[in-house]
């Protein structure tokens, strides 16, 4: 029995366009609707991702309103641009990206403000299209409001009527068009070309391509998808935050079946992916941003950001931190209330704690940064000890310049080292020093000024009226 032909036949090559030109007056906003975030990324983000995972051998993508910002949030992208100046319908916006479709390929029509789409229900979709020259996504709403209606014939796809144009016998279908097809390239420039626009809107609409292909003597197919969400699309803030929930909520569950612990699903974003160890418990509104991968038997305290992060095994994380493009070993422990800015690296077993700021530096096996300090631009030997209000003065006002600590350095609180510097291994600073030479090893240096008493003195008062 042979294979059924599927979009990866190599005679037949997939080619995708991405309908984006729309303002989105909804959204009130500046910002093109397409380039609204969801989950951290571009609504039309989510749409190339999922025609790339495809193995799309072009993705066209169709702009108009605030197509420069566009072109420069895209502008890594792989992409055919296809300017339509006119907004004249959806059949007028797949007219400006025909120009680039061989006859042979099979042509997959998707639209940048339906982010949810999966590559499982595409790929479903292109099998349901087979040896067809055309083939539909479709659903079946309890409230089909607002959406093109299928009629069928003997179970046949015979059109698909709007909602503005449609009967109230059309309009008690519940069977709706989402817009996404799939069209054989040749057959796609012949039927866009008949298209016209007598209709409510005076608009090229899309969907006639059905009813002129059924005349023809075409059989439309379809796949029927089941998960609503999927064909969702976003014209304002509100539908926005309810894909944003729902979007957050598959995180989760895929989260979980993996093993990891959620104090609470419904407050846990994820906006990018992460790679998990076993037994990672994370608390309540805990954010994880870009690339991040995560050891074992780690604890990521309530309120907490970790963006681009590798964070080792055994490791706890207290509440309100925030945590981005940095490295810590296994064993460490962090906060509450600490900072981790870029090329921070944390050797096993470091504490930083609560109220501490770490900015490019290594901090070494065993070393602790307990209390209210800053450090930056350092390099931190093995079993230090930082007490509280200690700073590195890295910045002159033009260069930044490096702190050294060697191994077992001491360094007492409400210090301030004069970068650059160097303190010793198994030196001693002494409380409140202000140091702006390096520091013997094994030796106590401080610097501080002789407590002195003033005579006669008083602190100054109002006077009174």
């Amino acid at each position: 029995m042979s294979e059924p032909l599927t979009h990866n036949t190599p005679q037949i090559p997939l080619q995708v366009i991405i309908l984006a030109a729309g303002k989105g007056t909804r959204m009130y906003s500046n910002t093109p609707k397409v380039l609204h975030e969801l989950a951290g990324k571009a609504l039309v983000q989510h749409v190339i991702d999922s025609a790339k995972a495809l193995d799309a051998s072009s993705i066209s993508l169709v702009y108009g309103h605030g197509g420069e910002q566009v072109k420069q949030t895209l502008s890594n992208e792989s992409l055919l641009w296809c300017e339509q100046t006119e907004q004249l319908g959806t059949g007028h916006a797949v007219q400006q990206a025909v120009g680039a479709i061989n006859d042979e390929a099979n042509v997959l029509i998707l639209y940048g403000d339906v982010p949810l789409l999966s590559k499982e229900t595409l790929e479903k979709l292109l099998i349901a299209k087979a040896e067809q020259n055309l083939a539909l996504l479709t659903a079946n709403l309890d409230n089909p409001s607002g959406y093109g209606r299928i009629v069928r014939t003997d179970n046949k796809i015979e059109k698909i009527v709007e909602e503005k144009d449609a009967s109230e016998e059309i309009k008690t279908i519940t069977e709706v068009n989402s817009g996404v097809m799939v069209v054989n390239g040749e057959k796609l420039k012949t039927w866009l070309s008949q298209i016209g626009n007598n209709n409510a809107q005076g608009e090229y609409y899309l969907t006639d391509l059905i009813e002129l292909a059924v005349k023809e003597g075409e059989t439309v197919n379809s796949y029927i998808v089941r998960d609503h969400k999927e064909i969702e699309g976003i014209n304002n803030k509100l539908q926005l935050a309810d894909l944003e929930r729902e979007y957050q909520k598959r995180q989760a569950i895929c989260l979980m079946t993996q093993g990891v612990t959620l104090k609470d699903p419904a407050r846990f974003d994820l906006r990018g992916e992460v790679e998990l160890g076993m037994d990672v418990i994370i608390d309540i509104n805990v954010i994880i941003e870009g690339q991040c991968k995560i050891g074992h038997n780690v604890k990521i305290g309530a309120n907490s950001i970790i963006k681009d992060m590798i964070i080792g095994d055994n490791v706890e994380i207290l509440e309100n931190c925030i945590l981005e493009k940095s490295i810590v070993g296994n064993g460490c422990n962090i906060g509450p209330y600490a900072r981790l800015r870029p090329d921070t690296e944390l050797g096993e077993n470091a504490k930083v704690g609560n109220f501490v700021e770490i900015k490019k530096s290594i901090i070494a096996q065993g070393s602790k940064v307990n209390h209210l300090s800053y450090i930056g631009d350092t390099h931190m030997g093995k079993n230090v000890n930082v007490g509280a209000g200690t700073i590195t003065c890295n910045y002159d006002g033009a260069y930044k310049h490096i702190t050294k600590i060697g191994d077992n350095a001491f360094i007492g609180s409400n210090t301030a080292l004069v970068a650059p510097i160097e303190i010793g291994e198994g030196a001693t600073i002494g409380a409140g020093s202000t140091l702006n030479k390096d520091a013997e090893e094994n030796k106590l240096t401080f610097s501080r000024a002789p407590q002195k008493k003033i005579e006669g003195w008083k602190r100054p008062s109002k006077n009174k009226a």
